[in-house]
């Protein structure tokens, strides 16, 4: 407990959320919601994409999912921090990263056995140079240059987990000076092209040296919480006028008629938005719906305690095992897509059958305590 009396009080006074309030069951909401929707999205040509935030803006469950993942980091081991020190913290982090890290070297060999054992897609999930070349493959995979289709979150997991301890200490000093090194960070990416090695293109879906800044910002905002300037009614009406002004542009890129009604000349330099490096524009609106959602959905909302609203935290509950499911699920649904018939009613069922199978596996793993260590 040495490691703790260097820390100043006001440090202490500022992480609210680990006196014993219990747990924000929006939260886990919200990071099981963008399960779901991950999953919706991953699907190719799914009309049940269109319950999800990607073709109403110009962010999707991405931005959510990564920084929920912040704020649940700072909360987490914020507490651990508390409890048991600064050894806890590094200690926990390297554990959480290592987990991470072994579900990814899991998934990335269940994608390439179920690309081997349907016969196709292995071009589209990136698995044919696995295939064909498993041992440098494989090794590349090993210190996280290669990555099957839809896994580079984890990658990028891996490392902020195993980098938040550093991250915290320098949060709990100098939270905005903190803040402004991300955002640097990221205006660099932008202006620089900077990102982290890849194998065999070069290519991260998600560049973690610019999805940092999210990450980086839900722990800053649980650790600074500034509410004044975000509940303030000015700041509402901006939110809101971004949305629908990225609502318009995104429907038209989408439903033709509706591309007649907006100006060429301002919809189509927008489009596309860069995801790899989270463009500017998906940044903004991200920020835009957490805004929104910070008016209408107040700690003790009653939503939370409808039967959907609790699927959804049982999901956000047991994160990592129900995203590499989704992963799964995503490429068994393609197949049946493929195989079977990629009807609407097709569509609606295999989305249906894919949440539930979801929701069935975290309640399953609530009710046996099998849940991740750090699942905060």
């Amino acid at each position: 407990m040495q490691d703790r009396v260097t820390i100043p009080e006001l440090a202490v006074g500022e992480l609210p959320e680990l006196k014993g309030h219990g747990r924000d069951l929006r939260i886990d909401a919200c990071r099981g919601i963008a399960l779901w929707f991950i999953f919706l999205d991953h699907v190719p040509n799914n009309i049940g994409s269109w319950l999800t935030l990607r073709n109403y803006g110009f962010s999707d469950a991405a931005e959510v999912f990564m920084f929920v993942s912040g704020v649940t980091c700072a909360l987490a081991y914020g507490r651990a921090w508390r409890c048991e020190g600064w050894t806890g913290v590094f200690s926990r982090t390297l554990r959480r990263s290592w987990d991470i890290y072994i579900a990814f070297l899991l998934l990335t060999l269940a994608c390439a056995i179920l690309v081997h054992l349907a016969g196709r897609l292995a071009d589209e999930s990136n698995t044919r140079i696995l295939l064909d070349h498993p041992g440098a493959t494989l090794a590349r995979a090993a210190v996280l240059q290669y990555r099957p289709v839809n896994t580079d979150v984890l990658a990028v997991f891996v490392l902020f987990h195993l980098l938040f301890a550093p991250l915290l200490w320098l949060l709990l000093r100098v939270p905005n000076a903190t803040l402004g090194a991300s955002l640097a960070l990221y205006v660099l990416v932008h202006a620089f092209g900077w990102t982290v090695p890849a194998w065999p293109n070069g290519h991260w879906a998600f560049n973690p040296l610019a999805w940092q800044l999210l990450f980086v910002l839900g722990a800053w905002w649980m650790i600074k919480r500034p509410r004044p300037w975000v509940t303030s009614r000015t700041t509402l009406v901006l939110a809101i006028l971004y949305l629908l002004f990225s609502l318009v542009i995104a429907l038209s890129w989408r439903i033709k008629p509706l591309e007649a009604l907006i100006p060429q000349a301002l919809a189509k330099p927008l489009y596309p938005l860069d995801k790899s490096n989270l463009d500017p524009l998906r940044l903004l609106h991200f920020l835009a719906i957490a805004v929104l959602a910070a008016w209408l959905v107040p700690r003790n909302w009653r939503g939370l305690t409808t039967p959907v609203m609790r699927g959804a935290i049982r999901c956000g509950q047991n994160s990592l095992p129900i995203y590499c499911l989704g992963v799964l699920l995503t490429f068994a649904s393609h197949v049946v897509l493929l195989d079977i018939s990629d009807g609407l009613a097709m569509q609606i069922a295999l989305s249906l059958a894919g949440i539930a199978a979801m929701i069935a596996t975290a309640t399953l793993l609530n009710s046996m305590s099998i849940k991740p260590r750090q699942r905060s």
